[in-house]
């Protein structure tokens, strides 16, 4: 699904390095969690994949299945099955997002040579997705995010992204400012749309999402690259021990 090879990048208007030859593959159908230090580089890999300004690679590949991600502008990108959650999603006053939905969905569907959906279409459709995700259709109304609170902003992702049905979601820290019962909430969103045609990225510091997003693969990244890969026991590692020990066995003593 998800193959990155040796990928190297640099801020774009600046010498420094934050990836540094990153490793990584995601199979089909499967759940990997990436933990780390601050300053690892988690959320810059992220930022690349899904073609972010400010970023230069300078070595390496990033295919999600045969296509190229890093030859491809970003809605070609999404287009290609690729969605990214942000940590901190954004408010886009004036646009309903029904309006945002529909947009997105049927510019995806052009891209791809698929016949747009009519309103009545999108409608049955939309209103169904928030009913298996137990997302009130009053949310549907609003402004995209304007005045949601952080665990709403979450679940307004999982939306977007049940209606756009990518091959890869990447989740950036989604756990970030949630309180136990909205993460428990946007966890059962995530595990709603888990299916053996869908992969999973989960970017986090803390063992408490993993708890309810159940990683197949874990892995360690610090210095801008993996250091370990192991099962979710590795996680539990983590959460008990921190990352002294890992880092040490590379020569680390912090991230870098």
């Amino acid at each position: 699904m998800l193959e990155i090879k040796n990928l190297h990048v640099k801020l774009e208007d600046e010498d420094k390095v934050i990836l540094k030859g990153m490793n990584l593959t995601v199979e089909t159908g499967k759940v990997h969690a990436i933990m780390g230090p601050n300053g690892s580089g988690k959320s810059t890999m992220s930022y690349v994949l899904s073609g972010r300004d400010g970023y230069e690679v300078t070595d390496g590949s990033a295919k999600l299945g045969d296509t190229e991600l890093l030859d491809l502008e970003p809605e070609e990108r999404a287009a290609a099955g690729l969605f990214l959650a942000f940590q901190y999603p954004v408010e886009i006053p004036g646009v309903g997002n029904m309006t945002f939905l529909r947009t997105a969905l049927n510019a995806q569907r052009k891209a791809r040579g698929e016949e747009e959906l009519s309103a009545g279409e999108f409608l049955k459709l939309v209103r169904a997705k928030a009913k298996t995700l137990k997302i009130d259709a009053d949310m549907l109304k609003r402004p995209v995010n304007v005045g949601f609170s952080g665990g709403e902003k979450k679940r307004n992702e999982i939306l977007q992204m049940a209606m756009l049905e990518p091959k890869m979601c990447i989740l950036d820290e989604t756990d970030s400012g949630l309180d136990v019962d909205a993460m428990r909430l946007v966890a059962d969103g995530v595990n709603a749309l888990r299916s053996p045609d869908r992969s999973f990225l989960v970017i986090t510091h803390y063992q408490r999402l993993l708890d309810h997003i159940k990683p197949d693969v874990v892995h360690i990244m610090a210095d801008g690259r993996i250091l370990q890969t192991g099962g979710p026991e590795l996680a539990l590692e983590v959460e008990k021990n921190g990352y002294a020990e890992i880092l040490a066995a590379h020569g680390l003593t912090e991230a870098k």
